[in-house]
């Protein structure tokens, strides 16, 4: 990635299979030092149906929405979801990169599709996620004897590139910090805990959660 890192953003999606209600969310945290910036939160209505390896069409719609509502965009965003690692090459954060032209990457809990070595138990760890000859992705271990994290490009990254912007955003959870903040205000959004909209933090505000 040539252009310099000054904030990266974490989005995230929740919805029931059978509702037509989407919660969604991005984060965007000064980077490296991962202090919270702003989060933009939004509730939506999809009409898509729930098909699985089409999610991102459901989703979209929601996310688009929250990015919108930023006034700073952030360099680079990181999605709960699969960027090429998917059967179509084209996971949700693949989609948002392509819709909103920026540089994106996938940070996925589990394999959508191939297959890897497990890697050592160690974080930091990694090994390619292969289908077939071809690489899609990567199996990182963020968190010492955790499952490994599936991360993939989206968009105007490559697999170097991801690696190491999941590296620096490792804090000792499985999740990435930008991908888990993003989920826990979405959670709390589900949970009416906070309002769509908005929200920018002071400088030092740091994490919340």
């Amino acid at each position: 990635m040539q252009k310099k890192v000054n904030f990266i953003g974490g989005a995230d999606i929740s919805f029931n299979k059978f509702s037509e209600t989407v919660y969604a969310g991005i984060v965007v945290l000064r980077y490296p030092s991962m202090e919270l910036h702003a989060h933009s939160l939004v509730i939506s209505q999809s009409k898509f149906p729930y098909l699985p390896g089409l999610l991102s069409f459901r989703e979209i719609p929601a996310l688009l929405e929250a990015w919108e509502q930023l006034d700073l965009k952030p360099d680079v965003v990181m999605v709960d979801g699969h960027g090429i690692a998917h059967p179509r090459r084209l996971g949700i954060a693949t989609h948002f990169g392509l819709v909103t032209g920026y540089p994106t990457l996938g940070c996925a809990k589990k394999v959508l599709t191939g297959s890897y070595v497990e890697p050592h138990s160690s974080k930091g760890s990694t090994v390619p996620l292969m289908d077939g000859k071809e690489q899609i992705g990567i199996a990182f271990r963020t968190k010492d004897k955790v499952k490994p994290m599936i991360i993939s490009p989206g968009n105007l990254l490559d697999f170097k590139d991801a690696e190491s912007l999941v590296l620096y955003s490792i804090s000792g959870y499985r999740l990435p910090e930008p991908t888990r903040q993003a989920h826990l205000f979405v959670n709390r959004l589900r949970r009416e805990e906070i309002r769509p909209g908005v929200v920018h933090y002071p400088w030092k505000q740091g994490k919340l959660f």
